[in-house]
This record gives structure tokens, sequence and C-alpha cells, in this order.
């Protein structure tokens, strides 16, 4: 038996509920992998999960939420895996479509798990989590596109959030300078602790007048905000630099036109963290294990326990919550 954060849905009015609750294993879905989960996280799509209705990505009632978690294997039928060994899993709605992380036991199929590499444990790794995995794989993108420390501020938006704050750490450790942006003038002081070296107001990139170009600023960018802050920055990159986006929290609308990328080369890089190729989900995380400073990281870490949930799922959707939330499920 084991404690699981359990959403059920009022079939009458589609309002959905969540409460700790008992469950055997029984109750798990198929998987290959039976794995013993020790720290889960709070991410922007848990907070949606968690809200009345789902926010349109829980598929099927009951569910357990979490959309990533690592811990040790209990049982596996895969020969990649054996009891006792660590392991990882973002993506692959975990925690959408399949039952993710808020519970103290898991099983999934062996193919979205990644192993640990040396040098993280299961709190590490969700310390970094679906945030720090996606802004990983966004600092690479960026990298296989030919930015390098030297050639310029490298521009970050939503930097408080969980996926700014880790690009800006990992930048900043890799040599860079960063350029952190924010709506929130209180997070100056923990920005620059995660190695920022320029401060941006939000309103000030939203106050650049609306023309396609604007001046060439910015080396490359991860923009972790899109809808109107994404085409504003488009406009500032400079020749030949790539932005990386990886979120939608302003809006799916892109309100800018083709000549960012016909008379600047400016190469637009969509970041999807759902379902990476497995060599490159276990070269993020060797990168993770090597390029991203631990000190630092544990300065965006916030403890929390399956019976906070429920308020923490609300604070991330109203921007009430900075750096990353760890959930331990055995606290």
């Amino acid at each position: 038996m084991f404690k699981a954060l359990v959403m059920k849905q009022d079939t009458a009015t589609g309002t959905a509920t969540a409460a700790i609750e008992t469950l055997t294993m029984d109750d798990l879905p198929d998987g290959d992998v039976t794995v013993s989960v020790d720290y889960s996280t709070v991410n922007y799509k848990d907070g949606l999960c968690l809200s009345a209705k789902g926010g349109g990505l829980v598929r099927n009632y009951p569910h357990v939420p979490g959309i990533d978690f690592a811990g040790t294997v209990e049982a596996s039928s895969d020969a990649r895996y054996a009891p006792g060994d660590k392991v990882v899993l973002t993506g692959w709605r975990v925690g959408e479509a399949h039952w993710g992380g808020y519970a103290q036991k898991a099983r999934v199929k062996a193919d979205w798990l990644v192993p640990l590499p040396e040098g993280l444990d299961p709190r590490q790794a969700m310390a970094v989590g679906t945030a720090g995995f996606t802004a990983m794989l966004a600092v690479m993108a960026l990298e296989d596109q030919g930015l390098k420390p030297g050639n310029g501020p490298v521009l970050v938006t939503g930097a408080a959030g969980g996926v700014g704050s880790v690009a800006t750490a990992i930048l900043a450790h890799l040599g860079y300078e960063v350029a952190a942006v924010t709506g929130r003038p209180e997070t100056a002081d923990y920005l620059s602790s995660l190695g920022a070296t320029q401060i941006v107001a939000r309103g000030d990139i939203n106050a650049v007048v609306k023309r396609p170009l604007e001046s060439e600023t910015w080396a490359g960018c991860i923009d972790a905000v899109g809808g109107e802050m994404l085409a504003r920055v488009l406009g500032q990159m400079k020749y030949g630099a790539s932005v990386a986006a990886v979120g939608l929290a302003g809006g799916a609308a892109l309100p800018t036109t083709v000549i960012p990328f016909l008379l600047r080369g400016v190469n637009l890089l969509g970041i999807d963290s759902v379902m990476q190729p497995y060599d490159n989900r276990l070269r993020a995380w060797q990168r993770i294990a090597t390029d991203l400073p631990m000190h630092k990281l544990e300065a965006m870490v916030q403890p929390a326990t399956l019976a906070e949930l429920p308020q923490l799922g609300a604070e991330i959707l109203s921007g009430q919550i900075k750096g990353r939330v760890v959930v331990d499920l055995n606290g």
C-alpha cells in the first residue's frame, strides 16, 4: 500500500477535486517498470492539471498528477533496468494521460525512463526536474546553432520561473553574459545570485516601439514566455542569432512578421521536452550532471509535501512561486 494525491471528477459538473488516498499496487496502470518514487516537482502544467477542470490536460479520472519524478526501480520486466537502479522520468504525458509523480509508487514504460547519471541523486534530479531538463535542451539547441561565450549577451525571459532560473544558472556557469527578464523587481537579487549580469524589467522589453526590427542586442535567447514577449524579442536579435522558445505562458499567438527571419536570419527553435529521443534525453541529463552548479540549484529549491500540493498548484498558476518546488513523497 502507498499514498498518492488522487484527482476525481464529478461527471455531472466536470469539476475535479484532489485528495490524499491510500492505494494498492493493483491500482497502478500497466507498464514495464515499477518505481519507488522519492521526489517529484510542481510545474506550470501541474498547476493546470490540479485545477478544477484539469486545465484541459487530464485525459481520464481517477488521475494522479505530477509530470516528472525520480526514484528507485522496484521491479522491471525490461533488461535495461534492475531493482535498485536510480532513474528519472520527464515527458511522455506522464501526469496528464498517464498517472504521474504525485504517488509513492509509479509504473511506466521502460522507454520513458533515463538512468540517473553519476553525480546526481533523485532529489537533485527533481531540483532540476522538467523545467531544468527543458532549460538544458534549450542551451544545447542554441550551442548546436553556434552560440559561444563571448558572442554577446544572452536573454532569458521569464527568468524567475523554473525554466528561466535553471537556464540562467547554466548559462552563467558556462561563461555566458546573461540578461534576465523579470516582471517582479523583488527577484533581482535572486537572479543575480544565479549569475545574471543584467536584470531587465519586463516592461522595458514590452515598451519597445512595435517595429519588426530593433537594434541588434542579443546573441541568443531562451524564451520561457511566448506571445507578445517572443514577438518583441525576435526583432532585437543579432544577425544569425537563435531563439529557443520553450513556453506558452504569454499565449500561443505570435504577432510578428517574417522580417526578422528574412533580413536578420534569426532562427526560431522550438523546444519540446515531452517526446525527446532517448539519446538526446540522456545527453541532456549527462550535461546537467556536469554543467549545472548544484550549489546554485539549492538556492532555487522550495521543499513541499503531498499535503501541500493543491495549494501550490494554485500558487504556480498565479505566478507566486519562484525557482523550483521539490516534493518529498516520503516526507
